[in-house]
């Protein structure tokens, strides 16, 4: 049953264009001399990874866009930046993940072949094959391995989906559940909705059932960036988040604590940035947050099934390939574009 309600399809769009134009506004300081000196280089390095993510989606839902070229130009010199490829490297939890992100992530015409010359050293060592990979990382190494083009040995969609945390939490208490891993499973499997998850109807509906639990939970936490993460997910899966009671919520929410600027300002309601915040302070606790809702809104207000669940299931986990057509659901174009922020 869909509980949307009037304006809330004006609550998107308002949200996306205020969150997307802080983005473009603000996220040149990244690669700013202001940025270099002011700002920790990993959550730097992940900033950037993040906004050519971004980029690619927002590439599909409004190409035309001219705070899209500014935003892109941004990625573009960071990506020609000689130094740029060794700042990936310089904390070894991320190093890998970062490497082959920037990979998968490349401007489209990119000048430089660092990233080819990424890709290849990571299959020499090896890390283009599961080896002892957890399930989820697994499955992100996957999704970025073939966004990139890349030779890979990693197991099939099917396989990574049934061993994933999604799949098995039906059960499980949402205390917990690690949102961040449930929400990227369904973005990896469904290319941030870009195209069926390609699980069956049962699956489908357990997991939708675990995103709109889990929703509700960080709704009443007052998690900002989970929750836009959650109603993003919630597409991913079939469902029209703004006919859930969940996801109109979400919506809401988001709505209702977007700053005047068009800033998320903090991932939570306990993290949000302090009424004295310096600038710098208040950029590092509203990017992220503010990217995700300008994901999220992107891709839900570009296309939304006309009744919940409309999704043509192709046969299991496996039936991953086809790219969604003009008027099915989320419609946006070509299959082309991967992750956000974690």
């Amino acid at each position: 049953m869909s509980t949307r309600s009037v304006g809330l399809d004006e609550a998107v769009a308002s949200l996306s264009m205020g969150a997307r134009h802080w983005i473009a506004r603000h996220a040149g300081y990244l690669d700013s001399p202001a940025g270099h000196a002011e700002l920790p280089v990993t959550p730097r390095v992940k900033a950037l990874l993040q906004l050519a993510l971004l980029c690619r989606y927002w590439g599909e839902a409004a190409p035309a866009e001219t705070a899209l070229r500014g935003a892109t130009s941004i990625v573009e010199r960071a990506w020609q930046r000689p130094d740029f490829p060794q700042l990936l490297t310089l904390d070894p939890r991320y190093a890998r993940q970062f490497e082959l992100m920037y990979a998968a992530l490349a401007p489209t015409g990119s000048v430089t072949d660092a990233p080819r010359a990424v890709l290849a050293r990571l299959k020499e060592d090896g890390y283009l094959a599961p080896l002892r990979k957890a399930p989820y990382l697994h499955l992100e190494a996957r999704f970025y391995a073939d966004l990139a083009g890349a030779d890979h040995e990693f197991a099939s969609y099917d396989e990574l989906y049934a061993a994933s945390l999604p799949a098995r939490a039906a059960t499980l208490p949402v205390a917990d559940l690690d949102a961040c891993v449930v929400t990227h499973t369904v973005f990896y499997l469904s290319d941030f909705g870009l195209r069926d998850p390609g699980l069956t109807d049962e699956a489908r509906k357990q997991a939708l059932q675990v995103v709109e639990r889990l929703t509700q939970h960080c709704l009443g936490l007052g998690e900002w960036d989970l929750v836009g993460k959650l109603v993003l997910a919630q597409y991913c899966l079939g469902a029209d988040p703004l006919g859930t009671p969940s996801g109109a919520a979400g919506i809401r929410m988001l709505a209702e604590v977007q700053a005047p600027d068009g800033a998320i300002p903090g991932k939570s309601v306990v993290r949000r940035a302090p009424a004295d915040a310096t600038p710098v302070q208040y950029f590092r606790k509203s990017y992220q947050a503010t990217l995700v809702t300008a994901l999220t809104t992107l891709i839900v207000g570009n296309g939304r099934p006309a009744t919940p669940a409309a999704r043509s299931i192709a046969g299991g986990v496996g039936g991953l390939g086809g790219a969604r057509s003009a008027g099915s659901t989320g419609a946006t174009g070509a299959t082309a574009v991967r992750e956000a922020t974690r």
